[in-house]
């Protein structure tokens, strides 16, 4: 039960995210990395990767594919960890501290949990949980 409800929630963040991405992209243009090529691209393909990776983890008849669903959003995590370096960089050279790093720091520890989150969630590791057998 709580799997199958992180699963959700988890899934219910990234679909709101990927909708961001697509509609409204320039938040996340403005923390692009300068060195990635074609950013408004990348944006709306991010956006439709979060998307993919949602209904993935959503759909109840294929553990295979949820499975693909809960591997790829946590590589996408991974992927946009410079995106959230270029963030704090940008924003704590702002004059009054941006955000500051009380929304930073838990940010980039954040990023590693939602990476086992996705793999958790999704069924591909247990890890540290066990599952009962049922021997």
């Amino acid at each position: 039960m709580t799997r199958t409800a992180l699963r959700w929630l988890l899934a219910a963040i990234y679909a709101v995210a990927g909708w961001l991405h697509i509609t409204t992209p320039a938040p996340f243009l403005g923390i692009m990395p300068g060195w990635v090529p074609q950013p408004e691209l990348v944006v709306m393909l991010t956006g439709v990767a979060e998307l993919l990776g949602a209904a993935a983890l959503l759909q109840p008849w294929s553990q295979r594919l949820r499975h693909a669903g809960a591997m790829g959003l946590a590589v996408y995590a991974l992927c946009v960890f410079p995106a959230n370096i270029n963030h704090f960089m940008i924003d704590m050279a702002k004059a009054d501290g941006g955000l500051g790093l009380v929304y930073h720091v838990p940010r980039m520890f954040a990023q590693p949990l939602i990476i086992w989150w996705a793999l958790w969630s999704g069924g591909v590791t247990d890890w540290p949980f066990r599952r009962r057998s049922n021997s």
